[in-house]
């Protein structure tokens, strides 16, 4: 990794060019905790920026959280370390503090969009250069890979977790960006849990066309209907009592034995393996067993 000579100063505020704020999440939570400890305490943590291709202003790579806590105390200027090397470089180091300030996955992703296709470096080059992995700057990119700019938005407005952005609004988005739009404002009125969007998208991954439409138009409705009808199972299975239960199951395994037996007449005489044969014997002792535990009771005669 390269070094560069750094020192610390006071800088005003407007000095300061903020130009990857878009990069940051906004955590008000914290911003306000941050406020209260300079309140108290002072900058205790520098900020971070090199200066920009005029010379005129400094470019911040890190520290946006301390700026927003300093404007909000009423604030003119930050300590700022002044870092003498170039921006794409400010940008690698700051990677590379990996042990020092912790950034979101999808912070890191988006540094590293900006270094690969803002600043035209390889990946390779990022991963040399930061003391990172290759796969590791790969995954990073892929997190945000194709994410549309309204998704991004809303993870920094924290109007969507990080979770939602990658594992659910990102395929989504790339397989269908008319859902994934329709989704977003759902949630932006309706919010899901992280339970219940992983829920959501699991249905919706086994629907067919027209029940995903109803599902992206309502996904709070879908998911209020789903406990309802858990709800309303839980009430069943408390009405049957455990014999009532076991009963149940039962049919359910008779229903998946006429299942198999189904299936079997698509089988050539190839098809009848040892794998099925050894299957059939444990569930024919398994039967014994559960005749033996209930007992000679009087069956009733089919």
């Amino acid at each position: 990794m390269d070094t560069a000579t750094r020192s610390a100063a006071e800088v005003d505020l407007h000095r300061l060019d903020l130009r990857f704020a878009q990069a940051r999440l906004l955590e008000p939570r914290a911003v306000e905790q941050l406020a209260r400890s300079i309140e108290r305490c002072g900058q205790l943590i520098a900020c971070i920026a090199v200066a920009d291709e005029d010379g005129e202003r400094f470019v911040l790579v890190d520290g946006y959280r301390r700026i927003e806590a300093l404007r909000r105390l009423g604030r003119d200027t930050a300590c700022v370390e002044l870092w003498s090397c170039d921006l794409t470089q400010g940008l690698l180091n700051v990677l590379a503090r990996h042990h020092g300030r912790s950034f979101a996955a999808i912070e890191e992703a988006l540094l590293l969009r900006e270094l690969v296709h803002g600043r035209g470096l390889s990946q390779h080059e990022v991963a040399g250069r930061s003391g990172r992995d290759v796969s590791w700057v790969s995954r990073r990119l892929q997190l945000v890979c194709g994410l549309p700019d309204t998704l991004l938005s809303a993870v920094r407005l924290g109007t969507l977790s990080t979770w939602a952005a990658t594992r659910v609004m990102a395929p989504l988005a790339r397989a269908n960006p008319e859902h994934a739009q329709r989704l977003l404002d759902a949630l932006n009125a309706e919010p899901l849990s992280t339970r219940e969007l992983h829920l959501w998208f699991a249905h919706y991954q086994s629907s067919a066309r027209p029940i995903r439409e109803r599902l992206v138009a309502g996904p709070r409705l879908f998911i209020n209907a789903l406990h309802a009808h858990d709800e309303q199972r839980a009430d069943a299975r408390v009405r049957a009592g455990p014999d009532g239960q076991c009963a149940a199951d039962l049919r359910q395994l008779l229903a998946l034995i006429a299942r198999v037996r189904q299936r079997l007449k698509e089988l050539g005489p190839e098809g009848r393996c040892e794998p099925l044969v050894a299957a059939l014997a444990r569930l024919h002792s398994a039967a014994g067993a559960l005749q033996l535990e209930i007992g000679d009771w009087e069956l009733p005669r089919s």
